[in-house]
């Protein structure tokens, strides 16, 4: 046990240190590589990093949130998801907490944000935020939560 809650805590440390080094990458749509992140696309790198995502997979922000969603909390810390929802229920964006209250994520684009001009022009890119700046439409999942 003391063993498993170790583990944890070292590859959430480990992840919210990666994803802090991708701080002013440009926003991508399907951008999965440092030429350019979405929002799905940075956090399956960083959870690819620390072996808790399968590598060569890919998955939209809803897609993530139906592998994690078992693992809500009521309350975020460093290391957990959080998803925001569409009025559609399926969730639209997802970003990792680096403390109970700030969030880095990519976000500012849209499905037209194609180039580094693009982002630029609509302020997309890897950003860190106050948890609540996309309003409080979200749930919270911890996909460290029971790993082995």
């Amino acid at each position: 046990m003391a063993n498993t809650i170790l583990r944890s805590v070292y590859l959430r440390n480990k992840a919210v240190w990666y994803l802090q080094q991708w701080l002013g990458i440009f926003y991508q749509w399907g951008g999965d590589d440092p030429s350019g992140w979405d929002c799905s696309g940075l956090i399956i790198e960083v959870l690819q990093s620390v072996g808790i995502f399968p590598h060569n997979s890919d998955d939209t922000a809803n897609g993530l949130y139906l592998k994690f969603k078992d693992k809500k909390v009521d309350k975020g810390y460093a290391g957990c998801l959080v998803f925001w929802f569409a009025s559609s229920g399926k969730a639209s964006h997802i970003e990792m907490m680096i403390d109970s209250d700030h969030v880095i994520g990519a976000s500012g684009g849209y499905s037209g944000t194609k180039s580094r001009e693009q982002a630029i022009k609509h302020n997309a890119f890897v950003k860190m935020r106050p948890i609540g700046y996309r309003g409080d439409n979200y749930k919270i999942c911890d996909p460290f939560k029971d790993v082995k």
